[in-house]
């Protein structure tokens, strides 16, 4: 009975704290590969035998349900950053999020709209409606039972750290931090950050504004020091025959003998226009908004970071009085004034994407032929850069 409550398996205190950081591992591989990319995306196609492995292992580590996870983030990207988002910290304040995700959480799995609405295409066989779904908590006892019997009574600390690892990190650092602190890649409308370009913590999830541009992506890095350890996974399962990617983000580059913008950009653009934002960004508002702020009046220039943050970011709500100091500061400098109408209008493209695709490739043409008579030296270079756009797949 003695070496029965020491556990089956003895450990040095070491490797008892690398088979922790094992297991928790796997539990986030599973977050990010089944319930994320494969089930809430569709971004990769996983075989069978590992699409259960992943779903035993969530059932028997997290008590999760497929259907109420992918449901649940599907409605985060669909009603990001607003009232209804599950877990916006823009929203709820970050320190609930950080917190309180788990509640967040379990609140939205009782929605049965939400369910109905985005949890389609989810599993639905015999044992995730009669063991999965049915009884969500076995698992969690399973697994309880499991540690005490390996380890003794120090399985239960094991334990603790495997309940408490999804919630921390899932729920509180990526719905969190990943909405608040860090730095984007991409001018998305949503608050969605890069936490660090390093995504082997969390299985990748850290490189959440590369995932909110391309949601249907499998690669979440984009930058060649970006590196994404889910990805690096499902590249090895794909060479076993284990997965087939579906879709990954498409990479930007520019033809340096283009003289006019043809069909091919069009599509380009409007399939890369969170890039295209970004690279405006840097290239044609800093520039010029740094070369024009010795022209502003004294008390524009103290508002210099703001004016930059509130021309360059598609993330940011103006109230009525931000909108009336940009309109005032844009007033005072004309070329200011021009380079953030010249970003409005090319914005107008992506609303124009049901048009016939001759009239959007006169539109970009006429925008092109416009931004080169302004005189404006950074307009007319990102001009010419726009004319040979082009994505490819990597």
């Amino acid at each position: 009975m003695t070496n029965f409550f020491e556990g089956i398996w003895s450990l040095q205190p070491w490797q008892l704290v690398l088979w922790t950081l094992i297991v928790t591992h796997i539990t986030i591989a599973s977050v990010t590969i089944f319930l994320h990319r494969a089930q809430a995306h569709n971004s990769v196609k996983l075989h069978p035998l590992i699409s259960h492995f992943f779903r035993f292992w969530l059932w028997l580590t997290t008590g999760m349900v497929t259907r109420q996870w992918v449901a649940i983030h599907r409605k985060h990207h669909a009603k990001c950053e607003t009232d209804e988002d599950p877990h916006s910290p823009q929203v709820k304040g970050i320190r609930k999020v950080l917190l309180q995700g788990s509640e967040l959480y379990r609140a939205e799995a009782a929605n049965q709209q939400t369910l109905e609405q985005y949890g389609k295409g989810t599993p639905n066989d015999w044992l995730e409606r009669h063991v999965y779904t049915a009884y969500p908590y076995a698992g969690i006892i399973f697994l309880l039972l499991i540690n005490f019997s390996l380890f003794g009574p120090i399985g239960i600390t094991v334990f603790a750290v495997q309940m408490l690892w999804n919630p921390i990190w899932a729920a509180g650092v990526i719905n969190g931090i990943g909405h608040f602190w860090g730095y984007r890649n991409f001018e998305t409308g949503d608050a969605s950050r890069n936490i660090i370009p390093w995504g082997v913590f969390i299985g990748g999830e850290e490189l959440h504004n590369n995932h909110h541009a391309y949601a249907a992506s499998a690669k979440l890095a984009n930058k060649p020091w970006e590196v994404d350890i889910g990805w690096v996974y499902i590249r090895l399962l794909s060479r076993l025959g284990l997965a087939r990617v579906r879709s990954v983000a498409p990479r930007a580059m520019s033809r340096t003998d283009q003289q006019y913008p043809d069909r091919e950009t069009v599509r380009a653009v409007v399939r890369n226009r969170f890039h295209i934002l970004k690279i405006y960004g840097c290239q044609v508002i800093k520039p010029v908004l740094r070369a024009e702020r010795s022209s502003l009046d004294h008390s524009y220039r103290k508002l210099y970071r703001r004016l930059r943050r509130w021309m360059t970011r598609e993330d940011v709500q103006l109230d009525a009085h931000d909108n009336r100091v940009l309109a005032a500061a844009l007033e005072q400098n004309q070329t200011l004034a021009t380079v953030y109408r010249f970003k409005q209008r090319l914005k107008e493209l992506w609303a124009r994407s049901a048009e016939n695709p001759a009239l959007r490739l006169h539109w970009l043409q006429q925008w092109c032929a416009e931004a080169e008579r302004t005189g404006i030296a950074v307009l007319a270079e990102f001009s010419d850069y726009l004319k040979g756009y082009r994505v490819y797949n990597a």
